[in-house]
């Protein structure tokens, strides 16, 4: 069965590995469905001390992602696939919406996402790159969150990793920009605050009615 792999180059694989090894990301590799692997961008360092960045030319603060180590590493993996995909996590990409997640996640393909750090990396870089993903207007110390953002949301909408067959389907932004209806459980009455009487009534047209009309708009 074809399945998805993530190839995920970084300065920190150890920040990485709890999370994706953990509940949903675990099943997810357990049953075949996805693999995970991770290349050590220091590896393919310059010099005694394998640096992989620089001061910018023109001058500023802060340090930039070379263009030697990040094409080696890139092409290293694509000496194995050539197919595979490369995605950046860069504010300067396009906003990473539900809707771009399911287009992901619509056939098995091998991603690369390279971690930035530092103040950024060599414009360069971009010419090797066939996907800028920007998670929101703000920015974070590396890329390594972003990653994971962008490796779960794509895996749980893959089939067989979720409990059921609709749970990706009635959820917030399956439908566009639809905010998930408010949802309840055991007790019914908690602290004086209780579940509403639609819900408990065991009549699935009205459940569903009620349910349709308290899905909200963003």
């Amino acid at each position: 069965m074809p399945k998805f792999k993530f190839t995920i180059i970084t300065l920190f694989e150890d920040a990485l590995k709890p999370y994706l090894n953990t509940s949903m990301m675990w099943k997810a590799q357990d049953k075949g469905i996805v693999e995970f692997e991770f290349v050590n961008l220091r590896d393919f360092g310059l010099g005694p001390h394998k640096s992989v960045d620089d001061t910018p030319y023109g001058g500023g603060d802060g340090m930039l992602l070379r263009c030697e180590p990040v094409f080696a590493a890139i092409e290293s993996v694509k000496a194995v696939d050539p197919s595979a995909e490369v995605i950046l996590p860069t504010p300067a990409g396009e906003l990473w919406t539900q809707e771009k997640v399911r287009s992901f996640a619509a056939q098995p393909k091998h991603y690369i996402i390279l971690c930035p750090h530092y103040e950024g990396y060599d414009e360069r870089i971009l010419t090797i790159v066939d996907h800028k993903i920007s998670l929101g207007h703000y920015v974070l110390t590396g890329g390594e969150l972003p990653a994971l953002i962008i490796v779960d949301s794509i895996t749980r909408l893959l089939p067989g990793v979720l409990g059921g067959e609709t749970s990706a389907e009635i959820e917030s932004f399956s439908d566009g920009n639809n905010i998930e209806y408010p949802q309840y459980t055991k007790p019914a009455d908690f602290r004086g605050m209780q579940v509403p009487e639609v819900l408990l009534s065991g009549h699935h047209g009205k459940v569903a009615k009620w349910r349709e009309e308290h899905t909200r708009k963003v």
